[in-house]
């Protein structure tokens, strides 16, 4: 059995932290919380508490060296990949527009 934590994906997309974490890991190689935090525009603390839940759910992942944690987009997931290809498919489409 799976740690993974069900979580509906209304809860994922509606929290907007959530979804920015989401498109910024989906595009990067592999953040620490300083990195997001700043790319994302929230606190320390709010981050954490994000990355914790999205964790919880194996949209990504974190490895520790020491006291410094770093995340990934976990791709093997199928549901990170399906919100990665809709990330992809939502950017381009808003980049056509402009």
């Amino acid at each position: 059995m799976s740690l993974e934590t069900v979580v509906p994906l209304d809860e994922i997309l509606s929290c907007r932290g959530k979804t920015r974490i989401l498109m910024l890991l989906s595009e990067a190689r592999e953040l620490n919380i300083t990195e997001i935090a700043k790319n994302v525009g929230l606190n320390h603390s709010t981050i954490n508490n994000h990355l914790i839940q999205l964790e919880k759910t194996g949209l990504i992942t974190e490895k520790r060296f020491g006291r410094i944690r770093i995340y990934k987009y976990c791709e093997e997931d199928p549901r990170a990949q399906a919100i990665k290809n809709l990330i992809k498919v939502w950017n381009d489409q808003n980049k056509k527009r402009m």
